[in-house]
């Protein structure tokens, strides 16, 4: 197991017993060591949400739909940080995007 395995777990492990600022600040680690990490990104920007950290939760989506932009869950999570956040546009922007991939298309090229 990576020392980037490892610290995904670990801080897997804080959400699930609700040490959410722990499991945040490991996320941190995670997305510092590999920013190219989409699976810490997204699980950063969760996390922020559930804490009310909206405005870093959503620079943290952006991230994950930059790194996967063909991915479903990543945009349903941004549509949700926006939501929070009150930017209804933008939110049913990220929800449209979701529902193409929803329906087996595509948002960008691969």
């Amino acid at each position: 197991m990576t020392e980037l395995d490892q610290l995904f777990d670990d801080a897997n492990g804080c959400l699930a017993i609700g040490e959410f600022e722990d499991a945040i600040a490991i996320y941190r680690q995670c997305v510092a060591l590999d920013p190219q990490f989409f699976d810490g990104w997204h699980a950063l920007g969760m996390a922020l949400l559930k804490v009310g950290h909206v405005k870093e939760a959503i620079g943290c989506g952006l991230q994950s739909t930059t790194l996967k932009p063909n991915d479903l869950l990543a945009w349903t999570s941004l549509s949700q940080m926006y939501v929070r956040d009150g930017q209804i546009a933008e939110a049913e922007f990220a929800k449209g995007n979701a529902r193409i991939l929803s329906l087996g298309g595509k948002v960008a090229r691969e």
